[in-house]
């Protein structure tokens, strides 16, 4: 939202007494002097009035989860549990998923009230590598490899994947490096080279990696270069 539009809304100014202010130097937006009227700012910018805190501001949290089998990405859901009611209720309050999982699926699951920099980890434009632990039905074949590199085409969005990393570790098992994160992606993948997915565990998005030490369930605050990693890609 543009700044005096925030201000009229927030702080009950006028647009006369925001351009004053402006002049005088006296708004001040992440430490810096604000010089226009239409800089650009959200619930998550320090705003500071002649020298006084906007209480508008609310502190943005991140956290990382991991995920059990069985739990559903979601706020709320009149059947199944879902991952926000894991949460401490203070600390579930205003928080989303950044990047859902199947119910069956698990691993790292990140929650955050900041939207912005939600977006920016799983939009697919961004090709932050999501990186998964994935169990198949059957053999792997030699020929999913090459396959997944060239990208597979999605008919339902008329696209092809990012070229996908696959490292084999057993006949059924690999670690699968993705770029994009669409709706049931490794699952079409695989799919679409003639084979069926057992099991999945996302282990890592862009740079935050599922501590080992967090049993399913569990969840902790993400450190400041973890948030920051996100916005660096």
């Amino acid at each position: 939202m543009q700044l005096d539009r925030y201000l009229s809304k927030y702080a009950g100014l006028s647009r006369q007494s925001i351009l004053k202010l402006l002049t005088l130097g006296q708004i001040i937006v992440d430490g810096q002097i604000a010089v226009s009227r239409n800089q650009e700012v959200n619930d998550f910018s320090e705003i500071l009035i002649e020298n006084q805190p906007l209480s508008r501001h609310k502190p943005a949290r991140y956290f990382m989860m991991n995920k059990p089998a069985g739990i559903l990405s979601a706020s709320t859901d009149p059947k199944h549990k879902t991952v926000i009611e894991l949460l401490k209720p203070e600390e579930a309050n205003d928080l989303h998923i950044a990047g859902r999982l199947d119910r069956a699926t698990t691993g790292l699951l990140i929650l955050t009230n900041d939207g912005k920099w939600s977006r920016h980890i799983t939009e697919p434009e961004q090709k932050i590598p999501k990186c998964y632990l994935v169990e198949t039905v059957y053999a792997i074949s030699p020929e999913t490899e090459p396959l997944f590199a060239k990208g597979i085409y999605f008919a339902y969005e008329n696209i092809t994947t990012s070229p996908a990393k696959l490292e084999q570790l057993s006949l059924t098992l690999c670690r699968l490096t993705i770029y994009e994160g669409r709706y049931h992606q490794v699952k079409r993948m695989f799919a679409a080279a003639g084979n069926r997915v057992q099991s999945l565990h996302r282990e890592s998005m862009g740079k935050i990696t599922l501590d080992k030490d967090l049993k399913p369930g569990q969840y902790r605050a993400l450190t400041e270069s973890e948030i920051n990693s996100v916005l660096q890609n």
